[in-house]
């Protein structure tokens, strides 16, 4: 049954001039509205999650006879529609979980304008959402580590290396005793030790074809692609024609230098990977030819990274699996976001208005 409660992050202020001010700090959250007799703030003190609607609607029109039931009712509905009441009856998590996720609920509570929600309903969805993360090297560790401890309901982990004392620098689930062990084996003794409520599996495997990436992508809901072979846009562009085929939402994680990067992209909503890809073969086309300096064979080839860019990289990445799976907040799909460390125009975008007509996944189906 309905008891609407407001969140405590939005909880409201009264003023001395006649007004109040619900959602607190949160920004876009706060609205102001007038209460010239008291009856707003009388209406507000009610709404702890401990009555029904009924039972306000009566206990207001007792200090306000003017008051009706149908008014009380749609000054509810103006204060749920905003975002700023959740629904307090009780839901099916354990006094383990409660205490546990806290945090959670407080911010995802702070951050959903889903009208009607329950304080616990993020955390629900991520209990029961399945991910696949390809690559559990330092983007896709750090992302695995942060979705094992926000409670995902299962983990499986694909990759096939062993940990190696270049991996150390920024692979911040790997230890030096880890050394020669596959990492698969090395990522599963730790994430279990972050969260045994989580089911986490792994497999061994290099991907070799697109299938491989069909047969994870139909048994999750979200897919983090954080490998970087055979290439980097090859593998990617087999994980874009696998999700697409099987309506999976996924994303793509990196870092290069400076430059932590995240794709996000919800197959049959927009552009593909593939679109963006197809765009910029088409763009290099179309410039003067360019020759790339190659360095001689004594010269390293180094994939620059720290442990920070690592840890960045995968942290966009978690951040945007749990956006998909709980859909709060927003996040516009189907592009590509960059955050340059130690520059002046720090994020940036990449994204198409439409897809692209000679894209070899979604060309030929005309999606918007």
């Amino acid at each position: 049954m309905w008891r609407p409660r407001i969140k405590f992050e939005h909880r409201p202020v009264q003023h001395h001039d006649g007004l109040v001010r619900i959602g607190s700090n949160s920004p876009g959250n706060t609205q102001g509205i007038p209460d010239p007799d008291g009856s707003v703030w009388a209406l507000l003190a009610l709404l702890d999650g401990s009555r029904t609607v009924g039972q306000i609607a009566d206990e207001l029109a007792y200090r306000f006879p003017a008051y009706t039931h149908d008014e009380v009712s749609k000054a509810l509905d103006k204060l749920n529609t905003a975002g700023h009441l959740e629904d307090a009856s009780e839901i099916e998590l354990t006094d383990y979980e409660r205490e546990r996720y806290s945090r959670s609920r407080a911010f995802w509570r702070a951050v959903d304008r889903t009208p009607g929600r329950r304080s616990w309903d993020a955390q629900l969805r991520l209990r029961q959402a399945r991910v696949v993360i390809v690559g559990i090297g330092g983007a896709g560790g750090a992302a695995a580590r942060l979705l094992v401890m926000s409670g995902v309901g299962q983990l499986h982990c694909v990759d096939a290396d062993v940990v190696e004392l270049s991996n150390l620098n920024r692979q911040g689930l790997f230890i030096e005793q880890d050394l020669g062990k596959p990492k698969v084996e090395a990522a599963l003794e730790r994430l279990r030790q972050l969260n045994s409520h989580v089911e986490v599996s792994g497999s061994r495997e290099h991907i070799k074809r697109p299938g491989q990436l069909r047969a994870l992508a139909v048994a999750c809901d979200v897919l983090l692609m954080a490998a970087d072979q055979p290439s980097t846009g090859e593998i990617r562009s087999w994980t874009n024609q696998a999700c697409y085929a099987t309506k999976t939402a996924w994303v793509h994680t990196g870092y290069a230098g400076p430059r932590a990067s995240v794709g996000v992209f919800r197959p049959g909503t927009g552009p593909c990977y593939d679109c963006v890809r197809a765009a910029e073969q088409h763009r290099r086309s179309v410039v003067s030819p360019r020759i790339a300096w190659a360095p001689g064979e004594s010269m390293t080839r180094e994939h620059a990274a720290t442990a920070a860019t690592a840890a960045i990289a995968g942290a966009l990445a978690a951040d945007a699996v749990e956006r998909l799976i709980i859909g709060v907040p927003y996040l516009p799909v189907n592009q590509e976001y960059g955050l340059i460390l130690g520059a002046s125009r720090g994020y940036e975008a990449l994204r198409l208005e439409q897809p692209w007509p000679d894209c070899p996944t979604c060309g030929h189906d005309g999606h918007g």
